[in-house]
């Protein structure tokens, strides 16, 4: 039976029904993110809310399919949504970079895993400016493999831009940086015994401890700060418990937007830290 309504659309919560048990991950955030990007165009209420006709629910499927199938970028799905194809075609001849390279866009699917990054590539994948890039750089934030990124660079690139919506700027993050330095020298103390050893299957096994005990540092890390924060009373902060993903997309999406949900003034969403973010100022510098 159909859980289309006999009023002809739906809404947003009825849309993540339909979609959720055939794309796990869909979420509020990515959908109002798509639709900042233009991929989508709900109608409108006369009281705002989204209205989410049939047509635009098999859209927003066949976007979703897409990027789960076929690891298209974002730009790739709008312009093939444009020519009208259908989500089971192959890439035509303008999705793919040369070489087999996605075309520069939103995100990572158009590469094969591990490929490294041009300067220009991550600066379109991390949504940062060439000034901001190069701040990075300077504290030594971005691993570099030659004059290429790997992803771990395009991971800090993405977070460090979301980090600067709350006013916290690169300089502020070589404590982060000095954290995991420590972390680091602590699993190869722990890992530096079975390199020593001379079975074939040495570096294999040290590489597969190091990344269990990588997992556990994170797990404690994040422990520490949750026990912190509840210490000082921000254990039920608004926002507590988002994905990076769902973050990401919010921030992107509803840049006016204030952490209680409720709306800020232009200058105040561009930065956040004449408000809320007041005093951040010389902390750690």
């Amino acid at each position: 039976m159909s859980a289309q309504p006999v009023r002809g659309y739906l809404g947003i919560s009825e849309v993540l029904g339909q979609l959720r048990a055939e794309f796990p991950d869909i979420s509020v955030s990515k959908i109002r993110f798509l639709e900042t990007e233009g991929l989508i165009a709900p109608a409108r209420a006369p009281s705002g809310y989204r209205r989410f006709a049939a047509a635009d629910v098999e859209r927003l499927r066949h976007i979703l399919t897409a990027q789960r199938d076929q690891y298209l970028p974002l730009r790739v799905i709008k312009e093939r949504l444009g020519r009208g194809d259908q989500p089971g075609q192959s890439p035509g001849p303008g999705d793919r970079a040369p070489g087999g390279h996605g075309a520069a866009g939103h995100g990572a699917g158009d590469r094969a895993p591990g490929q490294l990054l041009t300067r220009r590539e991550l600066l379109d994948e991390a949504g940062i400016s060439e000034p901001q890039l190069t701040e990075l750089e300077s504290f030594g934030l971005l691993r570099k493999s030659g004059r290429l990124y790997g992803e771990d660079a395009l991971e800090v690139a993405r977070t460090a831009a979301l980090l600067t919506a709350y006013g916290v700027e690169p300089r502020h993050l070589r404590t982060v940086k000095a954290a995991v330095e420590r972390e680091t020298t602590l699993i190869e103390h722990v890992v530096a015994p079975i390199l020593k050893q001379r079975s074939a299957g040495a570096r294999d096994l040290a590489g597969r401890t190091a990344a269990e005990l990588a997992t556990l540092a994170m797990r404690l890390h994040r422990a520490l700060i949750d026990g912190a924060l509840a210490e000082a009373g921000l254990a039920q902060a608004p926002g507590a418990g988002r994905t990076a993903a769902e973050l990401d997309a919010d921030l992107r999406a509803d840049p006016g937007t204030d952490r209680n949900g409720g709306l800020v003034r232009g200058d105040q969403a561009r930065h956040p830290r004449r408000e809320v973010g007041r005093g951040f100022e010389g902390a750690s510098a």
